[in-house]
């Protein structure tokens, strides 16, 4: 079989020591999220890898929960007693796109038992861009529609960006 050398590149990527890393906190309300969100450059674009824990539950048959899940464009998991992550700003949004084509918007985290496994190939943002800024996961999922955040609630879950070392 043919692979393309980008198919390959993205293969054996997730085996290698990311180029960038959030390390997730919880929220106060929600202190029992932690986890990690790995960025990879490619020639392609950015892989994101996220590892979630301690995400809420809900029970029942239909009891799996969906959480936004965004960049958004302040550097500081920071806020106040309303807003844990205040500081955290909008989605990040370069080039001033609708909601959901903002560069931060990415795909929701599907809860499974409190945990969250995700990964995503995309070109909206270089690792350079985002470094610095703030991750986010939220309580509600993202209903890519309304303006300009997608109504996907409460911040739960906040990490800053950070360059790591090769």
């Amino acid at each position: 079989m043919n692979t393309s050398p980008q198919i390959r590149e993205l293969g054996c990527l997730l085996t290698k020591r990311p180029d960038a890393q959030a390390l997730l906190c919880g929220s106060p309300k929600y202190q029992n999220i932690s986890g990690t969100v790995n960025f990879y450059q490619t020639s392609g674009g950015v892989v994101v890898a996220a590892s979630v824990m301690g995400l809420p539950c809900e029970n029942g048959p239909c009891g799996w929960s969906v959480f936004g899940f965004h960049i958004h464009s302040g550097m500081s998991c920071t806020g106040n007693a309303e807003d844990a992550f205040a500081n955290a700003g909008m989605h990040f949004n370069p080039a001033d796109c609708e909601h959901p084509r903002h560069a931060g918007d990415l795909p929701p985290l599907f809860g499974n038992k409190g945990c969250a496994l995700m990964s995503v190939l995309t070109n909206r943002f270089t690792v350079a861009q985002v470094c610095g800024r703030a991750v986010i996961i939220h309580g509600s999922p993202d209903d890519f529609t309304t303006q300009p955040s997608g109504n996907s609630g409460e911040k739960i879950a906040c990490g800053t960006i950070r360059p790591l070392s090769k």
